[in-house]
C-alpha cells in the first residue's frame, strides 16, 4: 500500500474506534503471518529491504536493516513472519505478561490527529506467558529472516510484592526465554500501578539479575537471548547514570529507550486529558534527550533501541545522531501506512549513499560523539 493510497483510507479508519481499527490490524496481521509461516516452512521466507549499508551485527544478531517494530502492536505474537514482509528489520513481540490479563477498563485507547500521536491505557492486555509460547512454538518452527525480541512486563496483580513481582518474570522468562533472540524487560510502562518503581537502581538490579539467572538455568549457552531494559521517558536526567549502572552491573545487555510519556506539553488533540501514555511525534524529542542520556552514561559499544516519534527519515536520523544503534516504531503506522519501515529503510540506505557512508554505524559513530560533546 503506498503513502498516497494509505493517505486516502486513513480518514475512513480513523471513523473507527481506535483500539477497533488495531484489533481489526491486528486480525489481518495475524492472517497474513500464518499463510507466511506456511510458505517459511516450505522455505519461502519474506526479507525485509537490506543492504551491505543497512545490515547491522549487534546482540550476537544479524539485523538486516535498523528499522524495527515496536512493542505494543503484535501483543500476542501472532504475525512473525508479517513483519519482515512489511519491511523491518526486526521485531518486538508483547508486552506479555506470566498471567494472561484484560488490561484497563475500555475505551483505552485514543488519537490525536492534530499531533499525531496516541493515548493509550490499554494495561499489557495479552494471553499470557504459557498460551503466547505455545503460539510462538508453532510459528518459529521456521524462524522469520529477522531477529524476534520479546518483551516481557509485570502481570499487574503480582507488582509490587517485591517476590512476586520477581517470580513473574521468572516465569515469563522460563516460558519464553528460547524462542526470542532477545528479551526486552519492561519496567516503564504508566499504565500498570507500581511497574515504573522498577526502575530504582536497587530492584532493577534484583529483577535483572533474576531474568539472567533464568535464562542461564534454561541451558541455552551461547545461544542465550541477550536482555535489554526499556526505560521510561519520564526519568529525571540525573538519575540516569545510577539506572544504567545498576541495570549494567547485573547483566543487562542495553537499553531500549523509550516507552511511553505522561508528559501532555503542547498537546492539542480532543483526548488530550485522557488517562494513559503518550506515544507518536510529541515523544521524539524527550526519547531523543534520554538516548543521548544513556549513550553517554553507558559508554560508546552498549547497544541501544531508539523508539518514540518516527515517522519519517529525519526521525530516523535524529535518533541515530542521538546515539541509538537501531530503531523502533508503532504509532507512526498508524499516520503513515503499514510499509512505513520498508519505505524508511530505502530512504536511509539512499541517504547512506548520498553521504558516502559504507554503514549505518558511521552515523551512529557522529552521534556518540555529538552526544558526548553536548553533555
Amino acid at each position: 500500500m503506498t503513502a498516497s493510497l494509505y493517505a486516502r483510507i486513513r480518514p475512513l479508519l480513523f471513523g473507527l474506534d481506535a483500539e477497533d481499527a488495531h484489533r481489526r490490524a491486528v486480525y489481518l496481521a495475524g492472517v497474513a503471518g500464518r499463510t507466511l509461516s506456511v510458505a517459511a516452512r516450505a522455505g519461502l521466507r519474506a526479507m525485509p529491504p537490506t543492504s551491505s549499508r543497512l545490515e547491522r551485527r549487534l546482540l550476537g544478531l544479524t539485523f538486516p536493516n535498523p528499522i524495527g517494530l515496536a512493542a505494543g502492536f503484535d501483543k500476542n505474537a501472532v504475525a512473525s513472519h508479517l513483519w519482515p514482509a512489511l519491511g523491518f528489520g526486526f521485531a518486538e513481540l508483547g508486552t506479555i505478561t506470566a498471567l494472561a490479563q484484560p488490561g484497563n477498563p475500555t475505551p483505552r485507547m485514543f488519537r490525536l490527529p492534530e499531533d499525531h500521536a496516541v493515548v493509550n491505557r490499554l494495561g499489557f492486555n495479552n494471553e499470557g506467558a504459557t498460551a503466547v509460547a505455545a503460539r510462538l512454538e508453532s510459528i518459529l518452527q521456521a524462524r522469520p529472516r529477522i531477529p524476534i525480541g520479546i518483551n516481557i512486563g509485570g502481570s499487574r496483580a503480582r507488582v509490587g510484592d517485591p517476590e512476586a513481582e520477581l517470580e513473574d518474570y521468572r516465569e515469563s522468562t522460563r516460558r519464553l526465554g528460547r524462542l526470542a533472540d532477545y528479551i526486552a524487560v519492561n519496567v516503564s510502562s504508566p499504565n500498570t500501578p507500581g511497574l515504573r518503581d522498577l526502575q530504582e537502581p536497587a530492584r532493577l538490579g534484583r529483577l535483572i539479575e533474576t531474568v539472567r539467572g533464568q535464562l542461564k538455568r534454561l541451558g541455552l549457552g551461547v545461544s542465550a537471548p541477550r536482555v535489554l531494559v526499556k526505560l521510561s521517558p519520564d526519568l529525571a536526567e540525573e538519575g540516569i547514570a545510577e539506572i544504567c549502572a545498576s541495570a549494567l552491573a547485573a547483566g543487562t545487555d542495553g537499553f531500549i529507550a523509550t516507552n511511553t510519556t505522561l508528559s501532555r506539553d503542547g498537546l492539542k488533540g480532543a483526548s488530550v486529558n485522557e488517562a494513559g501514555g503518550v506515544s507518536g511525534v510529541p515523544l521524539r524529542e524527550r526519547s531523543n534527550r534520554i538516548i543521548s542520556r544513556i549513550r553517554f552514561v553507558a559508554g560508546p559499544s552498549v547497544p541501544i533501541i531508539g523508539v518514540g516519534g518516527v515517522s519519517c527519515l529525519d526521525d530516523v536520523l535524529a535518533k541515530l545522531g542521538a546515539g541509538a544503534d537501531l530503531i523502533s516504531l508503532y504509532t507512526g503506522m498508524i499516520y503513515e501506512g503499514p510499509l512505513l519501515a520498508r519505505r524508511l529503510a530505502h530512504a536511509l540506505d539512499a541517504e547512506l549513499a548520498c553521504r558516502g557512508c559504507s554503514s549505518v554505524a558511521e552515523l551512529v559513530g557522529a552521534g556518540r560523539a555529538d552526544a558526548a560533546a553536548g553533555q
